[in-house]
């Protein structure tokens, strides 16, 4: 369902069913990247662990799933003022869609 910003709301789906945290975004990606991003950052890109998102998009029976990882990351020399020295950054990877049977 769109809201009237262009933005779609998905629920993260957790293995037993239960919706507790909902991303928003323009896309199914741009939410999978900011599930992915609260997820426990490892030292590097290449030692982080891979984990299933499977995001619900309210309104509709679509399960997108997407394998999520993120990383601690030393931020940009021209960073503003306010972010931190260090930053987590995430990637997310598209497996497929799956509909919910009614």
């Amino acid at each position: 369902m769109v809201r009237e910003d262009g933005k779609r709301n998905f629920a993260l789906r957790e293995s037993d069913g239960s919706e507790e945290s909902v991303f928003s975004g323009n896309t199914p990606r741009q939410a999978a990247l900011k599930a992915a991003r609260r997820l426990e950052p490892a030292s590097s890109e290449d030692a982080a662990d891979r984990i299933e998102l499977r995001l619900r998009e309210k309104g509709t029976d679509k399960v997108h799933i997407y394998e999520g990882w993120s990383w601690r990351e030393t931020a940009p020399d021209n960073k503003p003022d306010w972010m931190p020295d260090e930053i987590t950054e995430a990637n997310v990877s598209k497996q497929g869609i799956e509909h919910l049977e009614s």
